[in-house]
Order: structure tokens, then sequence, then C-alpha cells
């Protein structure tokens, strides 16, 4: 029954510039405003986005582990759908889409995410990507009576966690695992997923810890650029190549994360980013994500402007890089992010659906003239 990955999951197809959605699964989608028409988590809503994306091919339709909100005056992202199950229902009920769970390694035992993936790869018939995050929200592993576990550790304990669901996902004879973390006695998964040898995996490893994670043991990884310096921002994506070619022989495909705000013109949707970022926009909720992110045990800070900058384009779309302008630039901005190595692009719009309504109905086209959603 099994089948090889490269054939049914679209993440490794062909085309020049793969798209997907990302944070569908929770309320607001990746906006953080008052702004009216944004996602109100209900799963026909989250159900119909995952169909227009079907509807469009894309090969990634990506939700975020979320288990409470931000605070702030809408504490968006406080309602949302657990991640493996919101896939097991949108494979359901979809046909041709990518479909990812995120799963928190501290959160989920690796035989039980092995699990869950193995089903939801049948469900999907092939198309599953399970998409790791190590863990930073404090507050959240609070919930669970967890502490954080420190940078270092997270990856320590992750590389135990996904050796273990790779052994399970393709050793057919039980076995047993003692580490640090966990200790497997004759580890045993039947069915397998689908994919052979095993399910596309996904990490946005950024440290330098977290990048070797990545390259070392994902197919996917997923990272956001920093600044509109195009050299510096095609600097960042080759380094993931080269360090996993060069360290771990091995090939990746880099993903980033885009903000679409169109307008008939670009005043019309500079106007409109205006609206709802600086009028409407929810600035404590993106100020609180940033502090989180800067907790010491992160071992990251920032200074004073940079929070400022980092809490816009949370408001704006969860960090993605902002595509602002009329069709013709959306296009062309895209264009920018596939030259820079990208091989997809999730995306995000302040109003979801309305938003992807227009992507399918007016940029699309022109995304297809311009050659990027072209079979290499």
């Amino acid at each position: 029954m099994r089948k090889d990955r490269r054939d049914t999951n679209p993440a490794f197809s062909t085309r020049k510039l793969k798209l997907g959605t990302f944070q569908t699964n929770l309320d607001s989608g990746c906006v953080m405003s008052d702004l009216d028409g944004r996602l109100d988590i209900t799963w026909p809503n989250t159900v119909k986005l995952a169909k227009l994306a079907d509807e469009m091919e894309f090969e990634a339709l990506v939700p975020v582990a979320r288990w409470q909100g931000f605070g702030g005056a809408t504490n968006p992202q406080g309602a949302g759908f657990e991640s493996y199950t919101w896939a097991a229902g949108i494979a359901a009920s979809t046909h041709k889409a990518g479909v990812l769970s995120t799963s928190h390694v501290m959160l989920n035992h690796p035989l039980m995410a092995a699990k869950q993936g193995a089903v939801i790869d049948h469900i999907s018939n092939g198309r599953f990507t399970l998409n790791i995050v190590c863990g930073w929200n404090g507050p959240e592993m609070e919930m669970f009576g967890l502490p954080l576990q420190g940078h270092d550790e997270r990856y320590d304990c992750a590389e135990e966690w996904i050796t273990i669901v790779k052994r399970l996902w393709s050793e057919d004879e039980t076995f047993d695992f003692q580490g640090k973390f966990y200790n497997i006695k004759k580890g045993y998964l039947q069915p397998k997923p689908l994919q052979s040898a095993h399910p596309a995996i996904m990490n946005a490893g950024g440290s330098e810890r977290g990048r070797h994670f990545a390259t070392k043991n994902c197919d996917l990884v997923f990272t956001g650029l920093r600044t509109f310096d195009f050299d510096v921002n095609a600097a960042h994506i080759k380094a993931y190549h080269r360090m996993a070619r060069e360290e771990y022989g091995r090939e990746v495909r880099a993903w980033g994360l885009a903000v679409i705000v169109q307008g008939e013109t670009e005043k019309e949707a500079r106007d409109f980013y205006n609206y709802f970022v600086h009028a409407k926009g929810d600035w404590q909720a993106g100020m609180n994500v940033v502090n989180t992110m800067a907790a010491e045990i992160n071992e990251r800070d920032y200074p004073p402007e940079r929070r400022k900058a980092m809490a816009e384009s949370f408001v704006a779309g969860w960090g993605g890089f902002p595509l602002v302008g009329t069709r013709e630039q959306i296009v062309d901005g895209l264009s920018m992010m596939s030259r820079l190595g990208l091989d997809g692009v999730l995306l995000s719009w302040p109003r979801f659906e309305q938003g992807m309504r227009e992507f399918r109905d007016v940029t699309l086209p022109l995304l297809k003239q311009a050659g990027l959603r072209d079979m290499l």
C-alpha cells in the first residue's frame, strides 16, 4: 500500500512556486486587529478556506498549535482548533491540497504523534506533512504544568522525538529506545503511513541550533524574511541549503510567509493597511507576542525600536512579509520571493475569505501567466 511520497505529497511537486495558507485554524487568522470581516473560527469557515485552497491546488495548509490567545482588546488566536484533529477533518474535506498538523514536541508524545500522523496520511491519501515546533511560549507550557525547556534542551529533546517518530513510521520490527527524554519499550506502529519512507516534515528553526535541527531532520524549512534587502534575504535562504548539503548531505526546501493587502490602486491598498493595522490594530496583543518571544529562557532579546516594528508585523499578519499594492504588484512580490530561493510561500489575508476569493479570481491568473505555477 505504501507510495513514494514524491508522487502523493504536493510539497514535493515540481511547481516553480508552491503556495499555502497559514493559521486558518485560529480565530482572526494571522491578523491582530478589530477589523470587520476577519476570520471567525467556526468549522464551516475553516473548511470553506480549505476548499478554496484545494480549488487553487495549494500545496500546504498549515495550522498553528495554539492553546491560548495573546490578550489585548481582541485576544487574537484565543479560540482555535487543535491541529491534529483539524488536519484529519481538513484532509477528509479536500482532494488535492497538502495538509499539515503542527505538533509541540513537549505536548505530544512521539508514539501518539506518529500514530495520529499515520492516520491523517491515510485520510489524505498521502498528502500529509508534519510541522514540528520545539516551543517558545512559556505561558502555554504553564497551562500544562510544564516548564518551558531551555533553548538547547528543547532541540535535544526534539532530536530524540523525531528519531522515534521516523523509526515508528519506517521500521516493521519493534524496537527499544532509551534516551534522556524518552524511553520506548517495543515501539510499534501499524499501519504505516502511506508515504514512503515517511511523510514530509517541516520545522521553523531559526537560531543556529534550530537551523541545524531543521536541515538535519526535516524536508521543509519555514523561515521569515526580516528585511526588505533582497541580497540579505537571498543569503539567509541560501544558508539553509548550504548547511543541509555541506553538514548533512541533504536537500531541503525553504518556505516563507507573506500577508497580501491588495487594492485596485497602490494607494487604496496602503490606506487599507493603515486602517486595519494603525487604526484598528490590537497593538497590545502584538507586543505581548514580542515580549513572550523575548523571554530570557528563549535566549533572544530585541531593542525597543525593533520591538515596535516586530509588533506591527504581528498585528499586520503574524510576521509575514507584507505584499501591499495592486494585483500586478502582488504578483511581482511573489516573483521576488521565488527569486530569493523560496520553494513555497504561505499566504494570509486580513479578511481571509474575501482575500482568498479575490486572489483566486483576480491574482492567480496573473501568477500563472508569469509562469510561477508552472511545473519545472
